[in-house]
Formats: structure tokens, sequence, C-alpha cells
């Protein structure tokens, strides 16, 4: 299946010489779209707990959420080795000593060998790109950074708070310090068809990302977009017409991007729109058989 698209799990045991499994933290920061730095409710699609796992609680110190995590998953995996994971909210929004603090209390973990920072684009300064600069030739560094549409309308529409161009801006400086940097893209936003997501693709593709995370839309109870849905019901994809977007979307990507992630699925109860009925690894399954019955690679259409 490598052959069909560049897979994160090859990608990632290249780095490696041990299995390594990332461990989701939730610092306890908040987000300035919510907080009224920028904006108050957050972006409208946004609910936390759809990602945050079992064993992820903010009242634990980062400590020993990285241990729970550890416990869960070494029951498979004794000799795995793990990640520290940054993933609820934005996880570069605060001040730069107490990030260091945060960074460097999960790399004392034993059997951590890394970071993953999710955040946004509009969170990131020149101070905490050399910090990271510095910690990533001793450890693995990953910034992964909310981008969500290369449209400046939709990103409007979604309350996201920051343009295209911010991003553009943060993911070139972090790539310039030689720090690896991950992008996260959601298809389906309300006013973006799928001529409008291949449209961006080839944008998407000319940033210098390493890895890139994809997932369908999804309309979360108690949120704003929830309200829009049932207000005026919009289009969501079905598995197969979403299946058909990815396989076309990956063509117009650069062979060189990893991806990492295609679908998401919420937690049943919290999940409006779509119900698929399908594991993410299932969901995997259908869109390798599609790839490999069409003969379908990333990269064949790429033209920037």
């Amino acid at each position: 299946m490598d052959s069909f698209y560049n897979d994160f799990s090859t990608w990632i045991r290249s780095k490696f010489d041990f299995r390594v499994q990332k461990i989701s933290i939730d610092a306890g920061m908040t987000c300035p779209n919510r907080d009224g730095k920028i904006s108050h409710g957050g972006c409208i699609f946004c609910d936390n707990r759809t990602f945050n796992p079992s064993y992820c609680h903010k009242h634990d110190s980062i400590t020993e959420q990285l241990n729970a995590g550890k416990k869960f998953f070494s029951r498979k995996y004794p000799e795995m080795k793990y990640l520290a994971y940054f993933q609820a909210f934005t996880n570069t929004y605060a001040p730069l000593d107490t990030l260091k603090s945060y960074y460097e209390e999960a790399l004392a973990v034993e059997d951590v060998v890394g970071l993953v920072i999710g955040t946004r684009p509009d969170c990131i300064s020149s101070e905490l790109l050399d910090y990271l600069a510095e910690l990533s030739k001793r450890v693995f560094v990953l910034v992964e950074y909310g981008i969500e549409s290369a449209n400046d309308e939709t990103l409007k529409r979604i309350n996201r708070g920051h343009d295209f161009e911010c991003c553009r801006r943060a993911i070139d400086e972090t790539h310039k310090r030689g720090i690896l940097v991950g992008g996260h893209i959601i298809l389906g936003l309300p006013g973006e068809d799928a001529e409008e997501s291949i449209r961006q693709a080839e944008i998407i593709s000319s940033l210098p990302l390493d890895i890139l995370k994809m997932h369908q839309m999804q309309i979360i109870r108690n949120t704003r977009l929830a309200e829009l849905y049932t207000e005026h019901p919009f289009h969501v994809y079905s598995v197969e017409e979403y299946i058909q977007l990815i396989a076309r979307y990956i063509q117009h990507l650069r062979p060189s991007l990893v991806l990492e992630r295609f679908v998401s699925q919420s937690p049943a109860n919290l999940l409006i729109a779509p119900k698929w009925g399908l594991k993410n690894y299932e969901f995997t399954n259908l869109l390798h058989n599609y790839l490999r019955e069409n003969n379908i690679r990333q990269g064949s259409l790429h033209t920037l």
C-alpha cells in the first residue's frame, strides 16, 4: 500500500529504531479564539472532547497523564517509546517560560523521546521557534498547525480568527529553522464543495509541510455548527463520496508530503453527522481498496 501514498507509519519508522506511540496531553491551556483575545466561542465546529482520550485529564499533571498513557499502551507493546502529544486547545498559548517547563517536564518522563505540539499559526513567536529549533537538535520535535482551509472566506465563516497568509508565515518560519512541521485541514467545511477542496490541494501542497492530516467535516452536538445545521441542513459527505474526494485530493499533493490521517471519528454520543458506522481502520481499508482498484497514486496530478 505504501506505493499509493506516502504514509506516516512508514515515515515514522524511518525516524526511530524502535516503535513509538503518541500520548495525548491536556496541559490545561485555552485558546485566544475562546478567551476573548481574538473572539469568544471558538471555531464553530470545535469541541475538544471529541479527541481527548480516556486517560487524558487536564487536572492531572503532565507527568501523571504521560504515565497513565504509558500504562494504557504498554500492555500491548512493553518495549514502546513515546511522543508527548500536546493536543488539546492551543499548546503554544502561554508565556515562554511556562511552555518550556511543560515541554521539559514531558521530556523528563522515562521513555518519552519527543514532542508533538498542536497549535494555531497565530500563536507562535520567534523566541519560541528558536527554543524549539535548539530542542529539535537533541529530541524529536514536530509542530502541528491547524490550517483547516486555504480559503479566507471559509476561515471567516468558521470563526477561525486568522487568514491563510498567517498559516503560510508560521509554517515558513518553522520550516526555516529546521523544525518538522505538520498541518491539519478539514474537508467539507460549510461553503466548500469537492471542487473547492481540489483547488486548495495544490496550495496546501506548496507549503513547506512535512506532514499533513486531514479529516471529514463532523457536526458535533452543542457547537455553533450544530445550530446552523439544525436551522439549515447542508450536505455532509457519505463515506463513498469522501473516499472519492480523498482519492482525487491526494493526486494533487506532492509525493514527498507525508500523509498521516484521512479520517476522524468522534464519540457517538457527541456526533450528529455524518454517521458512517465505521472504525477508522475500516475506513482506511475501504480507501486502500479504492486506490488499488483505480490505480490512484499520490502526486500523479501534481503540477506546482
